[in-house]
Order: C-alpha cells, then structure tokens, then sequence
C-alpha cells in the first residue's frame, strides 16, 4: 500500500526511487563521470546543444529523463534554452521537477506515453476505424422491473453482498459546465433538504453498513471503505468539505482521497511535447480522463489491500447522479446472482440519444468483447455491419442497445488480476482538433484520453461481462448541463441540468411510494428556466429510512394519501406512516432507537415554488441554476431527540 502521509485519511503515492550516485566523500560525482556512466554520446553536442551545455545543472536523475527525451525527439524543448548561469536556472531544474512527475505518474513512463500517443495520432490521421473487423450485436444481461418479485430478491442479494463491498466515487470535475463554481459533489443534490451529493453519498453507505450490521446480528467491526478519485482543481475543497462536517458521519479513516494528475499535451502528429503558453518551461497539461481511477487503484496498492481484507466488489459511481444508489442493491445482487466479473449499470436507450450503448463485439479473428460504444460511433458502425437503418429503435420504443451510465460494479478477483498484467493501463484514444481537412495542424493542442467504463477493452473472452437494465426514473438523472444548454435540448429528450436532477428525485420517491400503495397526486406541468418539468410532491428520505423497495414497504400501512403540492422529508431509521394523509409540509426528524408511528390527516399551507432566473446574481448560484425556490409558508416539523416510542397525530 502506498505510504500515508500526516493527513490519515488522504494516500500519498510516492513516485518511484531514484538511485543517488554518490561518490567516496558523499559529494555528488561530477557531471563529466556521470554522463560517461549514463552512456550520454557527443551527438548531444549537435542534436540538443542548449541542453547539453546545461548539463552540468543537472542531476544524474534528470540527465536520465533527458536522454529520454532525446531518444525520444523531444530535443525542440530545449531550442530556447540560455546559457547556465542565467537567471532562469532554477527554471531548467523545475522543468524536469515537473518531467518526473509526469514520467513517475504514467505506466510505462513518458516514452510509453509518446509512443502510444505516436500511433494513435497515426491512426487518427489516417482515419482508421478503432472498430473495423468487428460486428455489433446485443449482450446478455438483466432487464428488472421494480417492485416486481425478481428485482426484490436482487435486492435482498445486493444487501447481503454489501459487507463485501467497497465504492469508488470519481469526483474529478468542477462545476463550470453547470454554471456552478464550486466542486459538483458540493452542489445540493435536492434544495429541500439542502443535502449536497457527496453527503447523500456517504449517508448511502453508512445505511449499507447499518443494514450488514442488522444482518450481522450486530457484529458491525468492519467498516464500507469509499475511495474518492480527486484531481488537481478539486483535492483540496474535497478534502475542506469533509473536514469541515466531520465526513458526514464516516471516520476519516474509511474514506482515501486518490489524486489525479494531468498528462502531457502534444503539438503535431508526431507527438511533440507542447509547451506552456504561459511558461516556456513548462509542459502543457490536461486531465487524463476518468480511467485513471484504475491505476491509482493498483499503484497506491489500495485495492489489494481491500482484496486482502475479504472484499469482493467494487462500485465505481460518478458525481451527480442523485439517484444511483436507488439502482445499487438490486444491480450487486445481480452481479452475484449471475457472477459477473464487471456489470455495467444501464438504462432504456432511445435510438441516437446522446448515450453510449453496451455492445457486444465479435471480431472477424473470432475475438469477443462487451463494452460500451459511444452513440456516435454506434451508428455508424451498425450501418456497416448489415444494419442499413443503423441504430433505430426495436418494437419496444427503445434501442435493443441499452444505454451505459457509468456506474460499474467489479468483483475484485479478477480485476486485481487483470491490473497485475497491466499496471492499470486503460486503452488510450486521442481526439484532436484539426485546423482542416488535410488533418496536417492541430487548432490547439491535444493529449491522450481514457475512460473507465472501457477497462473490458483488455479482457480475455472468458470474463463474464455483462449488464443491469433499470428504469430511468429510478436509475439515472445526471446533473451536468447548464441551463442555456439544457434548454436548447429537443423536447421530450431528458435535460440532464440541476432543474431536472432535482425534480426526478421527487418523481422518482413519489412513484416508489406509489409502488407502495400510496396514494400520490399526479404532478404538475412547470417551466423552470426554459426547461419544461414534471412537479411530484416534494418527498425525500434519508438513505437510513429505506435502501430498497421491501424497506419502503415496511414502513408504509394503511391507506396514506400525499397531495401534488406536499413536502414531505423524513429523517430517520424507525419512522412509520400509517393511514396518513398529508396536504401541505411535513418535516419530521428522529434520532436512532425512536420509533415514530405518523398519520392522520395532517394539512397547512406548505411550501411554494418560486420561479428564479438564473441570471440573477443576487440569488445564490445552487438555486438560480435550478430556475426556482421553495417559500417555506407553513409546516408541520418535529424532532425525537430521546429513543422511545412515538406517535405524530393532528
């Protein structure tokens, strides 16, 4: 495992040792014997003057980087290089500073880096097809409905299976595209509570581990480990906004904060190294991609350390999906139900809509693979394969290819095994930008991508990979567009902005407790910055209350009613609802081992919604981004602070 450092709950990933060459008196050995030792020729002299007359500034380790990146052709990074002694010195050595980091960050190093970037940029240029000898069709896997006896037994399974489990949240990414400053697991995942993603989140697995611990007759001594893939722009406010709430209620030492770092950018098809604009000293950088999420796993040694301690699963989830934990029971039962060695969470896919769909590939060479195909290639490479429509909808409404969300649940096993081979490596794309047809210029520059749903890119054909299909409404509503993008979306496609991710948390508690056999008005018909929405009530829980459908079933009895303009949020483990019918706000809190039984007909006037305009800067960013408020006009709200038994009547 990688060494910690002060902070116990944040892995420092060492980069690799360097040998020092010292010499008898423990002074380091002159310039002119290490470079002998180093094998440096004299062809330095002429193909990177500059950088062989600052040699001698130079340590043994970085004369090592340099003749790498001479052998390399990288010797145009040194064309502006000055004399030593200059004023820039320090400059040259902070270059290689940052070479090393670059060169340690990477498996394989910077020359594997470039190599691969060299034939990818070929291909690119080329045009080459990634998919060419292969032919598309449709994977095997799980379609559930919910509520039905088969997704309840998934459940049940996924339950058990939690004791086993660990989750990683890839949180990389700021707020920007959303019109939101801050990091996005800051951002409130819905405004009646004012509850932020990453608190859901954390509160999700703690409710996993109560519900293992109630399984486990009370032998709760283990603990849900949640890794949190962060990157330069959101390490530190990460690390601020756990620390600042005392980490939602985990111990520290169950959460590690794996960084991220940004890999080199290239100017040409030959993969020269591109400077900073800003800083001829410097390499230009930008983000990786989400697959670094595999490496740092294996590199910092933490998940063999999870597959030590007896885990089987890890679930990868992304930052602003608020309703993926819904999916989460049912989809692990179904991984170990159908032993899946990776399962990929999916929903009904339209044909063309801007999704990628799971596939599975069979190549002309007999090799099979099931990965995710993104919905501009998936066309195309239908129409080429015996499909002359392409991708179009089956008799059902939907694509027969179901829609990928990229949350992904792995039995460690394999995983670790398969990143022995590998380092972690993922399969690389690059995607430049060209100034014209003859693909000869970049518009500016460009660098090597991964994604981590693409991990079974390198599976051998005998992995079991396969997929778990739910609804949307129960599964999927991502917050990622802002609202001038969200309200360009064609009608009837889904907005994907903080408008819509909050109203489908209501839709989504009202229809499961529908499926309850409550009785919820149908939902109102609103326009919230441009975007036309449906309006439930207004129902939240926390995690504790229910984790899955047999839960919610559980603690609902009688003949309860919830009117259209209704809130209602209920925080705690043992509150019951029975014969209750609630016509306005209802906020009811209580501490565990208070068991609150609620009904009767409980009415006041509620909550309004107001619409905002998203640019009115005097309203606070988390809101106007969403195109309304809630005027808290009158409500019913109590708090048990004492464990005992309770009843909540008018």
């Amino acid at each position: 495992m990688g060494l910690l450092n002060p902070h116990p709950y944040e892995l420092y990933i060492p980069p690799p040792l360097l040998p020092k060459i010292i010499i008898g008196d423990g002074n380091m050995a002159s310039t002119a014997d290490e470079l002998s030792k180093l094998n440096i020729s004299g062809d330095w002299a002429s193909i990177a003057p500059n950088l062989q007359k600052n040699l001698s500034l130079l340590s043994p380790q970085q004369v090592e980087l340099a003749k790498v990146l001479v052998e390399m052709g990288q010797t145009h990074l040194f064309q502006h290089w000055s004399e030593p002694g200059v004023d820039d010195d320090d400059d040259k050595r902070a270059f290689f500073d940052q070479i090393a980091k670059l060169n340690s960050s990477y498996p394989g190093g910077l020359a594997a880096y470039i190599t691969t970037a060299r034939e990818l940029l070929a291909d690119s240029k080329a045009g080459k097809n990634p998919y060419d000898g292969f032919t598309p069709s449709v994977p095997l896997g799980e379609v559930l409905t919910y509520g039905d006896d088969s997704f309840v037994q998934f459940e049940e399974a996924g339950i058990k299976e939690a004791q086993k489990a660990a989750f990683v949240l890839v949180a990389g990414g700021l707020g920007e595209r959303l019109g939101y400053n801050g990091i996005k697991v800051a951002l409130p995942r819905e405004t009646t509570t004012g509850t932020c993603f990453l608190q859901h989140y954390i509160e999700s697995i703690l409710a996993f581990q109560e519900a293992r611990c109630s399984l486990a007759r009370g032998d709760c001594r283990a603990e849900i480990p949640l890794a949190i893939m962060t990157s330069d722009d959101t390490h530190l406010r990460t690390l601020e906004l756990l620390e600042k709430n005392s980490y939602f209620g985990m111990k520290p030492t169950q959460v590690k904060l794996l960084k991220q770092e940004k890999v080199a950018c290239f100017d040409d098809n030959e993969a020269h190294l591109a400077l900073d604009p800003r800083n001829k000293y410097r390499i230009q950088t930008k983000p990786h991609g989400h697959g670094d999420v595999h490496s740092l796993l294996y590199s910092s040694g933490l998940l063999k350390v999870w597959h030590d301690a007896g885990l089987r699963w890890v679930l990868f989830f992304q930052d602003t999906n608020g309703l993926l934990f819904k999916a989460i029971p049912a989809a692990l039962g179904v991984s170990t139900t159908k032993q899946y060695h990776v399962n990929s969470l999916a929903v009904p896919r339209k044909a063309k809509e801007a999704i990628g769909g799971i596939t599975k590939l069979t190549h002309s060479d007999g090799r099979t693979m099931v990965i995710n195909v993104e919905y501009n290639q998936l066309d195309p490479l239908l129409r080429a394969s015996g499909y002359p429509d392409g991708d179009v909808n089956s008799e059902t409404g939907y694509s027969p290819f179901p829609g990928n969300i990229n949350q992904l649940i792995f039995e460690i096993g394999p995983y670790l095994e398969e990143l022995t081979k590998t380092g972690g490596a993922i399969k690389e794309f690059v995607n430049p930008k060209y100034k014209d047809a003859t693909k000869t210029a970049f518009k500016s520059s460009t660098r090597l991508e991964c994604m981590m749903q693409d991990y079974p890119k390198t599976l051998p054909p005998s992995a079991r990979v396969g997929f778990t299909v739910m609804d949307a409404w129960l599964a999927y509503a991502p917050v990622k567009n802002n609202p001038e993008d969200a309200a360009k979306v064609p009608k009837g496609n889904p907005y994907h902005s903080a408008t819509s991710g909050e109203m489908a948390i209501y839709r989504s508690n009202s229809l499961i407790l529908r499926k309850a056999g409550v009785k919820v008005d149908d939902p109102f018909i609103q326009v919230f910055n441009g975007q036309e929405v449906e309006v439930w009530s207004r129902v939240v829980w926390k995690p504790k209350w229910a984790l899955t459908f047999s839960e919610v079933k559980c603690k609902v009895s009688g003949n309860c009613s919830i009117s259209q303009k209704s809130m209602m949020a209920i925080k705690g483990s043992n509150i019951a609802l029975e014969d209750l019918s609630l016509d306005g706000a209802l906020v009811i809190e209580a501490v565990d081992g208070a068991e609150v039984k609620v009904g009767g007909s409980m009415q006041n006037k509620g909550w309004s919604i107001e619409n905002v305009d998203y640019k009115d800067t005097s309203i606070p960013e988390e809101i106007r981004i969403r195109g309304f408020r809630f005027n808290k006009v009158e409500q019913l709200e109590k708090t048990y602070t004492e464990p005992g038994k309770y009843s909540l009547t008018p």
